[in-house]
């Protein structure tokens, strides 16, 4: 397993936000959960995530006091922070008719999950590679 390391969940919901913690806290991750597109980007900045757990449809998520979804926080952080290699794992509870492909290449992210996730070791063994492929090692 991956140690101290931190990851970052961008969740409107509050009972998701919980269950990702309990999870991943279990698991030996720090975790921290907000939906501050502000907060996020000073994270990222000052270096403090490892990962980052994004939903795709944020409902209260400002940056730069603008609206702003997964997708394009997704965006940005990948085409602003290229150089700390922060992998993204996008989770959405729709699957659109033009697919997953595209949703990663417009975002930039590195992998997605659609809710209701449905099994945990899915969401745990794309977390934990993540990792791994992040610190350029084999697990």
């Amino acid at each position: 397993m991956i140690q101290e390391k931190k990851i970052l969940v961008v969740e409107d919901d509050h009972l998701l936000q919980e269950f990702y913690k309990i999870l991943f806290r279990k698991l030996g991750y720090n975790v921290f959960v907000t939906e501050d597109g502000d907060e996020i980007i000073r994270s990222v900045i000052d270096g403090e995530v490892s990962l980052i757990i994004m939903d795709i449809n944020l409902k209260n998520t400002y940056f730069n006091s603008q609206k702003i979804d997964g997708l394009s926080l997704s965006k940005y952080i990948k085409k602003n922070f290229y150089n700390l290699n922060i992998p993204i794992l996008l989770i959405t509870a729709y699957t659109p008719n033009f697919g997953n492909a595209k949703i990663l290449e417009e975002s930039m992210a590195d992998d997605m999950m659609v809710k209701p996730i449905i099994s945990f070791d899915t969401l745990i063994g794309k977390v934990n590679r993540l990792l791994c492929r992040q610190q350029k090692i084999e697990c």
